[in-house]
């Protein structure tokens, strides 16, 4: 992309895996005494970041694997679990269909993250201490927890849905802003090789789950949206059962802190929806 060389961007320091570490776990509970939290090692790398917004409307869900989107909701209060699914989870479902053209868009999970300065992780789902932004560079799900997931989630109906393409897509959005702390970098699927995606184990009361740990490679195209606003989200595509390479299947991403963020910006706070995609 030779748009690229002359894109505003920043310098940040992005947590990749270790190489040579086949398969980490992860608890999100608190693990049996003498067991780390984590068996991955970070692997920190400066990678430069691109302000998307020159770029947003070439950088598609479909090819890039994430895109940007203008979107205002009517939610009052983000913190109120009821409004969420009352009112949220409809208007994700519209979004989306009108966006992606899906036959069928599911919400089936949502995590709210609101950063505490000082405080690290907080995997532990357990603890009521809000949830911190990821710091590590991941993709959600992999093709083995794709399936696994929709089996749990719509047992009746997955053994039809997998005969048919389907697509788990994230909905990424500011509570409040302009946001500058801990914002969302995103990886351009195309610049991803199938060997940089190591499955790795999350293990959560009563489940067990996959997700995509990366290990880096200089060949990854990193993008973020400078100020992202609360009536703006980014799309983010986190599997997909199509594999003839005509389409994104998987968009690494992680939070990062911004070295031009001003000095008193106030913590991050954000929700995403998780949502599983049909299409004919």
């Amino acid at each position: 992309m030779s748009e690229l060389a002359g894109l505003d961007h920043v310098e940040a320091p992005l947590n990749y895996l270790a190489a040579g570490i086949d398969r980490p776990v992860t608890y999100h509970f608190e693990p049996p005494p003498g067991v780390p939290w984590s068996t991955a090692s970070a692997d920190q790398r400066h990678v430069a970041i691109r302000n998307l917004r020159p770029l947003a409307p070439s950088l598609r869900l479909e090819e890039a694997g994430f895109e940007l989107v203008a979107d205002a909701s009517a939610v009052k209060d983000f913190w109120d679990e009821d409004e969420i699914r009352r009112v949220y989870y409809p208007e994700a479902e519209r979004l989306l269909h009108d966006v992606t053209g899906a036959k069928r868009v599911v919400v089936f999970d949502h995590t709210l993250r609101r950063r505490v300065p000082g405080l690290v992780g907080n995997d532990d789902r357990s603890v009521p201490a809000p949830r911190q932004p990821s710091s590590r560079v991941h993709v959600d799900q992999t093709p083995a927890s794709g399936v696994s997931r929709l089996r749990q989630i719509l047992p009746d109906e997955a053994s039809d849905l997998i005969r048919h393409r389907f697509a788990i897509v994230n909905l990424w959005r500011p509570i409040k802003g302009p946001l500058f702390d801990a914002p969302l970098a995103v990886c351009d699927a195309r610049s991803v090789a199938a060997g940089d995606l190591v499955a790795s184990d999350l293990l959560f009361p009563g489940r067990a789950g996959e997700n995509f740990s990366v290990t880096y490679n200089p060949d990854h195209q990193w993008f973020y949206a400078p100020a992202m606003q609360p009536d703006e989200v980014l799309l983010l595509k986190c599997f997909d059962s199509r594999d003839d390479g005509g389409v994104a299947r998987f968009a690494p991403h992680t939070a990062f802190e911004d070295p031009t963020a001003p000095r008193d910006a106030p913590p991050r706070e954000s929700i995403e929806l998780r949502t599983y995609l049909f299409f004919d």
